[in-house]
């Protein structure tokens, strides 16, 4: 099942080096190159993410870190002493939405598949089979020699022993306040966190009375135990808390604080060097004692999904499990400013606030100067991209419930138009008409009383809309490029081709997990938003390769010919802008 697709990581630093454009290596393969006909230039405001974030991590018997990527649905394999990645588990494989991995005494690789509820088998000689899939919200994994112990992720969650040979499960305990990443300590125990309660716990693997060893820990997600047997807890919050506790010696307990977002799991290689994952911002990091870090894998954007521009010309991002901005104002190491909130999607800029949309089913106001989130509505089914009206109200597509939603300013809800096939995304011309993209139906639509009517046909899984004058522009994320249609006589131009958008090329379509089980939210389906900036430029959210791009309109070539006689209007890649 090896794809083998690899990304080499010499181009980033030579970039770096020289002090041109910084480069980086990409998931999705090959940078893309616009084909003509295009009437864009095209340029990354940010530089693109190598993973589509990291969870589980492990070293494999080759010496490799093993990487899960939840929102991908695959695993990649990093030299941790080149930064090269290699796809082992295509994101079209058996496996659906990976969150941790362990190896096995035999070199097989163990698989938690999160959503389904899966516990999967690849061997060294990466056939799959299916261990289990009788747990719920399957997360923490680990092994014991050939032995194999899973916890659940829910409240009430278990801890198990699954026998890969066959038989029945054994719990050893239940009562897990959201379990999550564990391992056997020296003194021959598992200890597992509990992600609620801020405790780690521990459990003979044979059974017993589970104990309490530490509690008042912040946001613990992962325990892991270092060479030396002193445990380090991971912290999932946005300071990037690693909390190390000597269980055996003193029990002095330290806290240092990596500055790493979304801290989800870390391994300890031969020689007691520590890396960490980001289900945040992806990346492999290595974490030393005192704080410091060093760059692995880069970081990035995970999505994105909705993206939008301030009156100020700040571009944010939405980016499942963070809002990310400035987009064009990133660091040294191509990471936006990252802010944690929940399975955010949709986002919509309304002066100093942002409007967003959540795979909880809400829509909120939030104000980034001082942290404050309204909720808006709540109980709905899956929305996606949102606009504002001029009232101050709001326009939301329910995708999960083919409805456009108007939200008045004091949050009453009307419903503009329902019966929809898959509403994703929504904007506004200047005479507040308002306009939706049906991903399923192929189609934009204006909403006119109620009645959806299409301006354009025939589309290929049209997702971010953008209004522009009298065109509206649409990301076809099944063709992979942007598309330009005359609101008064239909008529369609592309304006862009070949965009980083959806998975990579040459990757078959695969079933998308339920989006909720046991409460907790399910993959996201992509979103490729659009959105249009001040000066007539539109901003994509390149989801294939983690960045954002502003697609300018071309200048008209010159008059007359270059003293080298080369073409007027010559077609070039896509560029990084220097962060």
């Amino acid at each position: 099942m090896a794809c083998g697709r690899r990304a080499a990581r010499g181009a980033h630093r030579r970039g770096a080096a020289r002090g041109g454009p910084v480069s980086r290596p990409s998931r999705y393969g090959p940078s893309p190159e616009p084909s003509s006909p295009t009437r864009r230039e095209v340029r990354r405001l940010n530089l693109p993410n190598p993973l589509w974030g990291s969870n589980g991590v492990a070293f494999g018997p080759d010496g490799r870190l093993y990487v899960a990527q939840f929102l991908a649905g695959q695993i990649s394999a990093v030299d941790p002493a080149t930064g090269d990645v290699e796809v082992v588990v295509p994101m079209d494989g058996p496996v659906q939405s990976p969150d941790d991995l362990a190896f096995g005494a035999d070199g097989s690789m163990y698989i938690a598949d999160l959503v389904p509820g899966r516990v999967w088998r690849r061997s060294p000689q990466g056939v799959f089979s299916l261990v289990s899939d009788q747990v719920a919200v399957v997360n923490g994994i680990t092994c014991v020699g050939d032995r194999l112990f899973v916890n659940e992720m829910r409240m009430n969650g278990r801890l198990l022993e699954l026998f890969p040979d066959g038989g029945a499960p054994r719990v050893l305990t239940e009562g897990l306040a959201l379990g999550n990443a564990m391992q056997l300590g020296p003194d021959g125990h598992l200890y597992y966190p509990h992600m609620v309660t801020g405790q780690v716990w521990r459990i003979a693997p044979d059974g017993g009375a589970p104990e309490k060893v530490a509690e008042e820990v912040h946001e613990p997600v992962a325990v892991r135990f270092d060479r030396g047997g002193v445990l380090s807890v991971l912290s999932r919050g946005a300071a990037g808390h690693v909390t190390r506790i000597d269980l055996h010696g003193t029990g002095t307990r330290t806290v240092v604080t990596s500055g790493l977002a979304g801290l989800d799991n870390a391994a300890f290689d031969a020689e007691n060097r520590m890396f960490v994952s980001s289900y945040a911002s992806g990346g492999i990091t290595e974490l030393h004692p005192d704080g410091r870090t060093r760059e692995i894998v880069p970081r990035g954007l995970d999505g994105p999904y909705g993206v939008t521009v301030a009156p100020t010309g700040t571009v944010y991002a939405a980016d499942h499990y963070r809002v990310a901005g400035p987009v064009d104002g990133a660091g040294s190491d191509g990471v936006p400013t990252e802010v944690l909130r929940p399975f955010a999607h949709g986002i919509a800029a309304d002066g100093d606030l942002l409007h967003l949309t959540s795979q909880y089913g809400e829509v909120t106001t939030y104000d980034p100067a001082d942290g404050t989130t309204r909720v808006r509505a709540r109980g709905l089914r899956q929305p996606t991209g949102l606009c504002v009206r001029p009232d101050g109200g709001l326009i939301v597509a329910e995708s999960g419930a083919g409805r456009v939603l108007a939200l008045a300013a004091d949050d009453a809800v009307t419903v503009l138009a329902e019966g929809l096939e898959r509403p994703v995304d929504v904007a506004l011309d200047a005479d507040g008409r308002c306009y939706v993209s049906d991903e399923r139906r192929g189609a934009v639509l204006r909403i006119d009383d109620g009645r959806a009517t299409a301006v354009a046909d025939g589309l290929d899984a049209p997702q971010g809309l953008a209004v522009i004058g009298d065109e509206v522009f649409t990301v076809e994320s099944g063709a992979r490029r942007l598309t330009a249609v005359a609101l008064t006589t239909g008529e369609r131009r592309v304006e862009a081709e070949e965009l980083a958008v959806g998975p990579p090329p040459d990757t078959a379509p695969r079933e998308r997990p339920a989006l909720f089980t046991h409460g907790m939210p399910g993959v996201a389906p992509p979103f490729a938003g659009l959105a249009a900036a001040p000066d007539g430029s539109l901003l994509l959210a390149a989801n294939g390769e983690g960045t954002v791009l502003r697609l300018s309109p071309r200048r008209p070539p010159e008059r007359d010919a270059p003293p080298d006689g080369g073409a007027l209007d010559e077609i070039t890649a896509p560029h990084e802008e220097t962060p």
